[in-house]
Order: structure tokens, then C-alpha cells, then sequence
């Protein structure tokens, strides 16, 4: 299976706001969903930022979803998202190993929600490790969820 990283195209964006409405997506990632206004700002403040590196992840020639780097007070993150059509194929883990030999800054770290199994096995598969876990009350989401930090040294 070949996951291919490549650049971001204005046209990726309206799959991604698709992609980052689904309801069983929304609940794994604990993330809480953006109007269309909303995340198209959100995307281009990204986007303009050159700090951050950012890639669509093209899978056989579908927009599958997207991996992120960018810096936190507290050190680099990174980010990924796949639209559910695309789970349990391993794509999650190979784009995230391309993307980390395209970012390479280490430490590199990763914040993710403890109900999400899959993308904990994602992380530790490319050699992140659990640093700890805490629970915080999302503002954006109005609930308190467990957020584990794993690091990639």
C-alpha cells in the first residue's frame, strides 16, 4: 500500500470539512466540529503559517485525510486526521511514518483522546511512547475528556 504525502490544495479543504463532521470521527477524536466559515479560517490561519508543516495524505487518488506538525508552548505536535472510509487499511500509520521523515524535529509529540484505541496504536507503531494522561475540561467540546501526551524522542 503506498500512502502518498503531497501538498495541500484549496481543494482539499471542503473534504476535510466533510471529513471532520462525522459524528463517529468527531467522537473518537474528541474534537468539536467547526462551521464551514469557521474551519475554512481555521485552514487558511494554517495554511499561512510557515511553522508548520502540513500534508494531504492521497490515497489511490482520494483526499484520505491530512497529518500536521506545529508548535505548542510546551513543544512540536503532531496531528493527523483520515476520513473513516479510509480506517483499518493501515493507511494511518503509514502516512504517519512518511510524514515524520518529513518532519523531523525531536522531540516531536502527540496529544490524543484515551478512548482512541486505534490512533494510540497508530502512535505507538511509529515509536511513540505514552508520557502521561490527564483529564481536561474541553471548553469547545463542554465535557471533560482524557487526553494522553505521547512522545516521539
Amino acid at each position: 500500500m503506498a500512502a502518498l504525502l503531497r501538498d495541500v490544495l484549496e481543494s482539499d479543504l471542503p473534504v476535510f470539512f466533510e471529513q471532520g463532521r462525522d459524528p463517529e470521527a468527531v467522537r473518537m477524536a474528541a474534537v468539536p466540529v467547526r462551521d464551514e466559515e469557521a474551519f475554512m479560517a481555521h485552514w487558511h490561519k494554517i495554511l499561512a503559517d510557515d511553522s508548520g508543516t502540513i500534508r494531504t495524505i492521497d490515497f489511490e487518488g482520494q483526499v484520505a485525510g491530512y497529518a500536521l506538525a506545529f508548535d505548542l508552548d510546551d513543544g512540536r505536535r503532531v496531528g493527523y486526521w483520515l476520513g473513516r472510509e479510509f480506517w483499518g487499511k493501515g493507511l494511518a500509520t503509514k502516512a504517519l511514518t512518511e510524514f515524520l521523515d518529513v518532519e523531523t524535529v525531536r522531540p516531536i509529540y502527540a496529544d490524543v483522546a484515551t478512548a482512541n484505541i486505534g490512533s494510540i496504536r497508530v502512535l505507538e507503531k511509529c515509536g511513540f511512547t505514552f508520557v502521561r494522561s490527564e483529564v481536561e475540561h474541553d471548553e469547545r467540546l463542554g465535557e471533560d475528556v482524557e487526553v494522553a501526551l505521547y512522545e516521539l524522542a
